[in-house]
């Protein structure tokens, strides 16, 4: 094969992304790294869903610190993942105070990780 048609047969494979098809709506599922059940409001300690998890199954919690570990050794939020079935939005302060963002369900990926997510509530 000469150069040229080498660099074109590249160009068509990067193109057409190696004979994969388009996306599917099981593709919109969270990827491996992002564990969250169904019904679910996850944060993680670690971008894309790595390091430690906590979920709340419940629509609301005035203060993540309850009963979420890394939020109590005072580590920030780095990445979030929403099954909750509704928008969830969050707030860095408990009693949902501070409104930093809001997820919407089946969605999520990573945030700034310099803050802590201390209440979240349907939006």
């Amino acid at each position: 094969m000469n150069r040229l048609t080498a660099l074109a047969a590249t160009a068509l494979a990067l193109t057409f992304g190696l004979g994969s098809g388009p996306a599917t709506a099981a593709e919109s599922a969270p990827a491996p790294a992002y564990s969250c059940s169904a019904g679910y409001f996850c944060i993680y300690s670690d971008w894309n869903g790595g390091g430690t998890r906590c979920q709340w199954s419940q629509d609301r919690k005035a203060n993540t610190a309850d009963d979420c570990s890394f939020i109590q050794r005072g580590q920030n939020v780095r990445s979030v993942w929403n099954s909750a079935g509704h928008r969830v939005q969050y707030y860095t302060g408990t009693n949902y105070n501070s409104r930093v963002g809001s997820t919407p369900n089946g969605n999520g990926g990573n945030l700034q990780g310099n803050y802590q997510i201390r209440s979240f509530q349907p939006q």
